[in-house]
């Protein structure tokens, strides 16, 4: 293992204070990536482009304090960021196949990701980084990864990608896309919060103790599967055409879809399990610039849930209620009412030693896309459609959507379908084979049989 403190280039934060809203008080949650190079990742020339990229995001080399009078800022202190290189002589190849989500008791993502050290962080730490980059060189096969380790209250994987989209640029000496990075947020008022949203607020008024959080998901991976279903770019046409054509997105449809087919296969006679509902992460950057400007490096990100579906087993009515939710959450006024009270609730748990609860909720589905976000593409390093991405963890009836990885196309090279998805999240063990045999007949059957 060798290793190296990277400095930005030129310092740029001189120690400014970036104080965070509550909303981005993530402080137990990180980003952990790991992408794969079919071949050789020059080491100088990264660790140059990322000194390089540094100087322009200051914010990554800071450090997060945590202030008496109930203040959370991160320090821009120009910081170095830790970069480990190690050769795994063990693996003849990468071991993971295309699936982009693995399973968390089957993480082998540790090996090849220097992780945050969150704890640190909760016990006041002022020294731990909130970025970690480890590259590994897998000599058998000429494999390169870049394992990432980005502490969430930097920002939501948006912000992540940004970042390193900059850096897999500069590495290719093209010059960075814009908006250019924002780093001062929006600060709330307690009087602009709306206690009558609370209900809908479930994940932050329902918050656990840590250990409670592990314990909890501990004992899911007793009960559920995982699934990982993977859709051309065609079929999620059909799905769109099927749900309501330009009306509906992709991702409205894709989501109806999978709600649609567990209704029909697995819940139709549980009331206690069939899906009324989504709470769907919204990205609000962009709504207004006093919220959010396009260019922000935050969590601008909620969780907003919708309203019951008329008829469950309609792939229309549900991807229907989908956008109508969307749309609403986009509105200002409300906007600006879920935030300001999400920020007292997100204050709260952080002094409290709480965690957001985000496990299972009856009647509902959660949903986290990055179907808008091509990682493959946006962190390639010069390596067009041969990068992979791969993370792990998903949870019950939480959908995590990814655009496809490249696949190997047995000669020697990829092929890919860019405008494909995959979908992962965990489903009861009963429930698993039922559900993959619908889907597997849907996919034969082009879909002619799902009720629209």
């Amino acid at each position: 293992m060798t290793s190296w403190l990277v400095y930005p280039s030129s310092p740029s934060g001189n120690g400014r204070l970036i104080e965070l809203a509550g909303i981005d008080l993530w402080i137990c949650a990180r980003i952990d990536n790991a992408f794969v190079y079919p071949s050789e990742l020059d080491v100088n020339r990264f660790k140059d482009a990322l000194s390089r990229t540094l100087a322009i995001w200051p914010l990554v080399c800071g450090r997060f304090l945590v202030f008496e009078n109930g203040r959370y800022v991160i320090e821009m202190s120009d910081n170095p960021i830790p970069v480990n290189y190690a050769e795994n002589h063990e693996l003849t190849k990468w071991p993971n196949d295309m699936n982009i989500v693995l399973k968390l008791n089957k993480n082998s993502l540790t090996t090849f990701i220097d992780e945050v050290q969150t704890m640190k962080l909760i016990s006041g730490s002022r020294e731990e980084p909130l970025v970690y980059f480890k590259l590994t060189r897998i000599v058998q096969s000429g494999e390169w990864v870049l394992g990432v380790s980005w502490e969430h209250l930097l920002g939501d994987a948006a912000s992540c990608l940004h970042f390193l989209n900059t850096l897999s640029r500069i590495y290719q000496q093209l010059t960075p896309l814009e908006p250019v990075p924002v780093f001062e947020r929006r600060l709330w008022r307690q009087d602009e919060a709306d206690q009558s949203l609370l209900p809908v607020m479930k994940q932050l008024r329902d918050a656990l103790a840590l250990k409670d959080m592990l314990k909890k998901f501990m004992g899911i991976q007793e009960k559920y599967d995982q699934v990982n279903l993977h859709f051309s770019g065609e079929q999620l046409i059909k799905l769109r055409e099927l749900a309501g054509g330009n009306n509906i997105t992709i991702n409205d449809s894709l989501i109806a879809y999978i709600i649609v087919t567990l209704n029909t296969y697995c819940y139709e006679n549980d009331d206690q399990h069939l899906i009324l509902r989504t709470n769907i992460t919204v990205n609000y950057r962009g709504v207004l610039d006093s919220i959010a400007p396009v260019g922000q490096i935050s969590n601008a990100i909620f969780m907003m849930l919708s309203d019951n579906f008329d008829d469950p087993f309609s792939l229309s009515s549900v991807s229907k209620t989908i956008r109508f939710s969307i749309i609403r959450s986009r509105d200002p006024i409300f906007l600006a009412s879920w935030l300001a009270t999400a920020d007292g609730l997100m204050k709260s748990i952080t002094r409290n030693n709480l965690t957001p609860n985000v496990g299972y909720f009856a009647n509902e589905v959660t949903v986290n896309s990055n179907f808008r976000y091509d990682w493959v593409d946006l962190v390639d390093f010069g390596y067009k459609d041969k990068c992979r991405v791969f993370t792990a963890w998903t949870g019950p009836l939480y959908f995590r959507v990814f655009r496809l990885n490249p696949v190997e196309d047995g000669y020697g090279g990829f092929k890919r379908d860019q405008h494909g998805a995959e979908v992962a999240f965990l489903i009861e063990k009963d429930k698993r084979d039922v559900f993959l045999r619908a889907w597997q007949k849907d996919i034969v059957e082009n879909f002619v049989n799902v009720k629209k």
